[in-house]
């Protein structure tokens, strides 16, 4: 299939498990996340690591699913939060991205957090852990 825009050079065989064949041979696919290419990726990891607020950090992830498609969800986890590791970062399972992608994206807002540690407080309030209790 020919795409209107330049999209990802494909990784070597047996590194990577992004199904990229199987998104190219489907006529009707949405072939969007193939448009991060390597230098848009990295402009994007940038990005997220400079993160300034919760609400810069909901609008890169909109951003995300409007440009590419893909659904990235950031909530605190099931237990305890003692440190950024402790927030869950999920990415949606999404055929064309890149697994080594499917790891950086997530660390590079681990890193905007640890940088910022107010948004993560912001993103715990927002899930109303600071709540308090009878309140």
């Amino acid at each position: 299939m020919q795409l209107p825009f330049p999209v990802r050079v494909e990784c070597p065989p047996g590194a990577c498990v992004c199904r990229r064949e199987q998104l190219l041979s489907d006529p009707q696919a949405d072939c969007r996340i193939l448009r991060l290419t390597r230098e848009e990726e990295k402009k994007l990891l940038e990005r997220l690591e400079r993160i300034s607020s919760l609400q810069d950090l909901a609008h890169m992830q909109q951003r995300i699913q409007e440009q590419l498609g893909l659904s990235i969800t950031i909530a605190p986890g099931s237990g305890e939060v003692r440190s950024m590791r402790g927030i869950q970062i999920e990415l949606s399972d999404l055929p064309g991205l890149c697994r080594k992608t499917r790891q950086s994206i997530p660390a590079a807002i681990r890193k905007g957090l640890e940088r910022n540690p107010e948004i993560a407080f912001a993103l715990l309030d927002a899930h109303d852990l600071f709540g308090m209790p009878g309140a």
